[in-house]
């Protein structure tokens, strides 16, 4: 199965909804045909435009799922009306639910020890049945080779379906891209702070809020020093979108 993208600041954005998605995430497993997806709000944008090497990792995924509304927004611009949020969160929950019957094998990659554990915990008892794989939760520094090499002996021994990277943006994106080829399961996907959302490790925001385009504004008041710089970035990503939309700037196709 084969999608549109269209070029947002010289991303190529999945023109996908959350049920085109899974289709598409279903046909790697049966065909055994390893990729990664990313998910993509307007921060990770912003990374990819101001790295070039963050941009082609971007635009080599299997898929770049517009997670954030803005960028829902901007597909339907562009006129792809079929489009509609792919938020990491409801992505891993809906595989899970998806995935039940065809038997998928969940592995989770990220985050710390007990984020992870609650996490599999909850995801458990919402979906009885699931079948999870394995759990690793790497240091927060650089690994060795060595230590490199036994994560992925341990996840290719839990011959997991879907990896769920959750190491936050763009070093979940780097390091998909690193280990395409070298891990044997199918499907990994970026999921950001889908842990600590799901796991209840962190609130999210209420529903009316997303639908809005205001959930970054909420992440932000909580934690206002973490996100400032990922933030901060928004005024230049509404100009630049705005100038390409408009034909002034080169920066879209």
């Amino acid at each position: 199965m084969t999608h549109i993208r269209e070029n947002i600041l010289g991303t190529q954005v999945s023109a996908v909804n959350m049920e085109r998605a899974l289709v598409e995430l279903d046909s790697w497993i049966e065909e055994s045909d390893s990729r990664y997806i990313c998910v993509t709000p307007a921060h990770s944008i912003m990374d990819a435009y101001n790295q070039p090497e963050v941009q082609r990792i971007f635009n080599a995924s299997g898929m770049t799922v517009p997670d954030g509304m803005a960028i829902v927004w901007i597909l339907k611009l562009m006129g792809q009306n079929h489009v509609s949020r792919v938020y990491g969160p409801d992505l891993l929950e809906a595989t899970c639910e998806y995935g039940l019957q065809k038997e998928y094998r969940h592995y989770f990659y990220g985050g710390t020890p007990d984020v992870t554990k609650k996490l599999s915990q909850k995801l458990s008892a919402d979906f009885p049945n699931l079948q999870i794989a394995g759990i690793s939760t790497p240091p927060f520094r650089p690994l060795s080779a060595e230590e490199d090499e036994e994560i992925i002996e341990k996840i290719n021994q839990s011959e997991a379906d879907i990896i769920w990277v959750g190491l936050g943006a763009p070093k979940q994106e780097i390091w998909m891209q690193a280990h395409l080829g070298k891990i044997n399961a199918p499907v990994m996907v970026g999921v950001g702070a889908a842990f600590d959302f799901l796991s209840g490790n962190k609130s999210q925001a209420p529903l009316w809020i997303q639908r809005n385009g205001l959930e970054w504004l909420f992440r932000f008041m909580h934690e206002p020093k973490r996100l400032w710089s990922r933030y901060k970035q928004y005024p230049k990503f509404v100009f630049l979108v705005s100038l390409s939309l408009f034909g002034v700037s080169k920066n879209k196709v």
